[in-house]
């Protein structure tokens, strides 16, 4: 099913230890099930490494490379120095073209459509309030919540993915 554009991208946002992470690792196999290719993305405002001392990339970083690409037959991972960060649509266009959607995690101010996840154990009121933000398609809460967009049981990932094929996969 892959394309040749830009797939749609769906942001999973939410205030910190509120379950972006646990939402999303249920809907990706169900997507799967449905027969999409999906792809996802993780923004950590905080930086990263993924190379670790000892490994030969750490050591061809260490010495200066300012792209390091290690491939396998199963998989390919890049490690790229960028003079500033990418927005979305610059990473989409370089690494997912051939997914049939992208799952984000975070990426609150891309301007994409986006799902909030809610815990009333974690946060005493979600991110935005009724009417607010008009890139929110959706909530994922624990508790009912009065807002302009569906509310779904944070544990419906069925009814969620369900919007997501009929609003951004055509079916």
């Amino acid at each position: 099913m892959g394309k040749c554009s830009i797939p749609p991208v769906i942001s999973i946002i939410s205030k910190k230890r509120s379950g972006k992470t646990t939402f999303i690792v249920k809907l990706i196999p169900e997507l799967k099930r449905r027969g999409y290719r999906v792809g996802t993305l993780k923004h950590d405002t905080h930086g990263f490494d993924i190379d670790h001392e000892g490994k030969d990339t750490y050591k061809h970083k260490q010495a200066g490379s300012e792209t390091v690409v290690i491939s396998s037959p199963w998989k390919i991972s890049v490690i790229k120095d960028v003079r500033q960060e990418l927005t979305v649509d610059e990473i989409l266009e370089s690494y997912f073209k051939d997914m049939d959607i992208v799952i984000t995690e975070g990426y609150k101010n891309a301007n994409k459509p986006q799902i909030e996840i809610f815990r009333s154990s974690a946060h005493s009121s979600p991110i935005y309030r009724k009417g607010e933000q008009k890139s929110l398609i959706a909530v994922a809460s624990d508790i009912v919540l009065d807002m302009d967009v569906p509310v779904y049981d944070i544990n419906d990932i069925r009814g969620v993915a369900d919007l997501i094929e009929k609003s951004f996969l055509g079916k």
